[in-house]
């Protein structure tokens, strides 16, 4: 079971390091995300790098990054607390994939697609906690924080024995968010509407 269950954590990373913003961007012929807008490859500057289609396909393919080998995982009879380990490494591909020098996102919606196993209650939660604090604040990076911290207590409610692995992943993408929550601080991070699309920002990490 220990090689069973490092091997999954082995192919989640590697799912996880395939950056779906790279991809779509060329396949769009659309500015290098890494280097164009926020300059971080995910499906927010994608939207405003290329509009809203290109950056559904990217928001689908990372949720399904995370989706896939907690599924599967799932399905294979993997311990709670192990399937926390095989989500955190499809996050960590993300954020450090191997294929794409390992520059990577935020790994919100790696994170999402990870938590998604758990019941359809939850995912309606956090889409709709996600949705309603970016029509209110038009901040991805405030909604993203606030709902991966809200995780871990809907967990609680639905699905008790998950509660430590989600609470794993949430506290793994505020980390990774350590700068936005600065700038929002100071009121310098950048709404979700804002398209910049030749414009590098002096700040390379905004959401």
């Amino acid at each position: 079971m220990t090689l069973t269950i490092a091997i999954l954590m082995l192919l989640a990373y590697l799912s996880g390091s395939i950056s779906s913003a790279i991809l779509v961007s060329r396949l769009f012929r659309l500015p290098d995300p890494r280097t164009h807008g926020s300059c971080n490859p995910g499906a927010t500057n994608v939207l405003r790098l290329g509009g809203a289609v290109p950056a559904a396909m990217v928001l689908v393919f990372d949720v399904l990054k995370g989706t896939i080998p907690v599924w599967g995982s799932y399905f294979l009879g993997i311990e709670a607390f192990y399937l926390g380990m095989i989500a955190v490494c499809a996050c960590l591909g993300h954020i450090f994939p191997i294929f794409f020098g390992f520059k990577g996102g935020k790994a919100v919606a790696t994170a999402f697609g990870s938590m998604m196993p758990i019941g359809l209650d939850l995912a309606g939660l956090l889409i709709s906690t996600w949705m309603m604090l970016v029509g209110a604040t038009g901040y991805s990076s405030l909604a993203a924080i606030v709902t991966v911290g809200l995780a871990p207590i809907f967990t609680w409610f639905i699905k008790p024995l998950y509660t430590i692995p989600v609470s794993m992943l949430s506290l793994l993408i505020i980390i990774r968010h350590k700068d936005n929550i600065i700038r929002l601080w100071n009121g310098q991070e950048t709404k979700v509407w804002h398209k910049n699309r030749k414009t590098k920002p002096q700040d390379p990490e905004q959401e």
